[in-house]
């Protein structure tokens, strides 16, 4: 049986048990001496151990078995971990989804483990008791079939005088419910004395797998038995739903985005049909069009539920970074994860992933101060980073703060006059022409470059990634206190109600997920404020952005205009624009734009009409 077909979903569900991996080795680093992580350890370890056999990957399993022998040890004896067996055991895990990797992409030779399996086994002999050294058996998993039948896993008890009689018992008896092949290692070998009481074995059988398990412990003295359900392989679909069956299936998620994509389609032409019916004047046709809106507004929430996952999917890879980037700094950092709940679109969930990891990594390096100038300074000597998401109205906000030293505003302007980035006549950095500053491609202020940062690239990477996304970046920083990054972004990015404005003979849609609310715009209510025009609005100042002279186009304006007000995070702007022109669901494209374009522009849709219009971006306009 080929299994190369199943290989994209081994991938995905390694990735679960790996991350859980990480996550129960970075709670067994905090308390060494606790018992109870070490067994979660073991079952990802072996399950991933499980599924490699099924699918033929020999490096995985090799690995995965190498580090059960370990792990074995502590199982049984409940004996605290040390930092040497804890730093091998996270590199085996690194290992584990490199190996994984390599193995579905075909290129499991050019994976570099054998260093880390001669570690695994020198440890293990370390620490072995020395009754049995020696005694543990490498299995070499290349003699397993790949397919045939479904793949048991038996380990007698360690305390078993005859562990060989026992394994050939089993396999005795479980012969009367199918044919049984595929043995490893092989039957003669299960008579040695080294044969330490672990057995695989594939079984064509149509009994399920409580009556496989129930016949193989007749034998006796059998530790655990772990029969692999045709979760790899297709399964026949049953006459009826069982009762408390799984609801949950796996989906490639470029299936959904060809949902999404055709359903984006159809409300463009929802949108065409509404307007060739307005123009008909038929009721009946009226009448289906509105039925037809009913069923695709509908579906179209479907679809984008469907979309929505928790962030934790991305967020729970993060401690395992922050644990190594400041341990390769030599501080000290407690990291809290809030919000996990929250969900978003997974097409953005999976581009936040990047600028994420370099915020992290910055306020590690840039913002942390080391363990003795916190104390100096009258803080702790952990710092402090949160990693949060929350829901915003109609956005969800993700948040990096730090309780470290906070940007040093003054030495940022020195660098960027410097550098050309700002004018020698700026006296003071505010929040917005910080970012600016920092986003601006190749700056950096760390003095030499290391693995961790200073090629200039992290803020950078932040900003043009989630702008891309139709979202916005904040920075708020004290000196002595710390420096939070909020990252603002849409719940979904393929359909979104806009704002159709015009100016001059062009509209533009504007999304309305930062839009706050639209006033006018008078002869001689515009005022001056720090060198801008404003507007007062409810006795606050609103700086004004004309769109006509953005866009440089020619030709007076009205002398009546709206001004489309924009709130991103605690920033309020105006928008001027010549007049709106309603309402409307678009199916957001991006796409490159031209070279020296303003960067006012997120992308681009069409109209019910035809008429294709400019998407404009609220961050880059305010």
């Amino acid at each position: 049986m080929d299994l190369s077909q199943y290989a994209e979903l081994f991938r995905a569900e390694t990735r679960e048990h790996l991350s859980a991996l990480n996550q129960l080795l970075l709670e067994w680093e905090r308390t060494p001496s606790d018992p109870q992580p070490v067994s979660g350890i073991f079952r990802a370890v072996h399950t991933i151990k499980g599924m490699a056999a099924t699918m033929g990957y020999a490096a995985v399993a090799d690995l995965a078995h190498r580090a059960e022998n370990l792990l074995d040890l502590f199982r049984r004896e409940e004996r605290p971990v040390g930092s040497d067996v804890l730093e091998v055991l996270f590199r085996t895990a690194d290992g584990l989804e490199e190996l994984v990797e390599a193995s579905v992409s075909g290129n499991v030779a050019d994976a570099e483990v054998a260093a880390l399996l001669e570690a695994l086994d020198e440890i293990t002999g370390q620490l072995e008791p020395a009754e049995h050294k020696g005694k543990r058996r490498r299995i070499s998993f290349v003699n397993v079939p790949a397919g045939g039948g479904r793949r048991v896993h038996v380990v007698v008890q360690s305390d078993s005088p005859l562990k060989g009689a026992r394994a050939i018992l089993a396999l005795t008896r479980v012969q009367e419910l199918g044919a049984v092949h595929g043995v490893e290692p092989a039957p003669a070998a299960l008579e040695s004395d080294e044969f330490d009481g672990d057995f695989v074995f594939r079984i064509e059988t149509d009994v399920g797998s409580e009556r496989i398990e129930e016949v193989i412990r007749l034998a006796g003295e059998i530790e655990s038995v772990t029969v692999d359900a045709d979760d790899m392989l297709p399964a026949a679909a049953p006459d009826r739903e069982a009762p408390g069956r799984s609801r949950h299936i796996r989906v490639d998620l470029r299936k959904l985005d060809a949902l999404m994509n055709l359903i984006g389609e159809l409300v463009t032409v929802r949108s065409r049909l509404a307007h060739i019916a307005g123009a008909a004047a038929d009721q009946a046709l009226e009448e289906t069009v509105v039925d037809v809106s009913r069923l695709t507004a509908g579906l179209q929430s479907e679809i984008i539920q469907a979309r929505m996952t928790p962030v934790w999917q991305v967020f729970d890879r993060f401690p395992r970074l922050v644990r190594d980037v400041s341990r390769q700094l030599d501080k000290q950092v407690d990291f809290r994860v809030d919000g996990k709940e929250i969900e978003l679109d997974r097409a953005i969930l999976d581009e936040i992933g990047d600028p994420l990891v370099h915020l992290l990594r910055n306020a590690i390096d840039h913002g942390i101060e080391p363990p003795g100038e916190r104390v100096a300074a009258g803080k702790p000597e952990k710092g402090s980073l949160v990693l949060a998401a929350l829901r915003e109205r109609s956005t969800v906000a993700i948040m990096v703060q730090d309780d470290g030293r906070g940007i040093d505003r003054a030495k940022v302007l020195a660098e960027a006059k410097e550098r050309g980035v700002v004018e020698w006549d700026v006296e003071e950095l505010s929040d917005d022409v910080l970012l600016r500053v920092l986003s601006a491609s190749g700056f950096s202020m760390a003095s030499e470059v290391s693995d961790v940062s200073g090629r200039g690239v992290g803020v950078d990477i932040v900003a043009t990634r989630v702008r891309s996304l139709g979202g916005s970046v904040e920075v708020k920083s004290v000196p002595g206190e710390g420096t939070t990054f909020t990252l603002r972004l849409p719940v979904t990015l393929a359909i979104v109600r806009a704002l159709l404005a015009r100016v001059g003979e062009e509209r533009y849609a504007l999304p309305l997920t930062h839009v706050s609310e639209t006033v006018e715009l008078r002869a001689g209510a515009v005022t001056t404020f720090e060198g801008r025009d404003a507007m007062v609005v409810r006795d606050h100042t609103l700086p004004l952005v004309h769109l006509r002279h953005v866009l440089a186009v020619a030709g007076d304006p009205p002398p009546t205009r709206p001004v489309i007000v924009l709130q991103i995070g605690d920033r309020r702007s105006g928008l001027v624009v010549d007049r709106m022109e309603g309402q409307q669901e678009i199916v957001v494209k991006s796409f490159q734009p031209p070279r020296d374009t303003l960067p006012i522009f997120s992308g681009a849709t069409i109209l019910g009409n035809g008429d294709p219009v400019l998407i404009l971006d609220p961050g880059g306009l305010v």
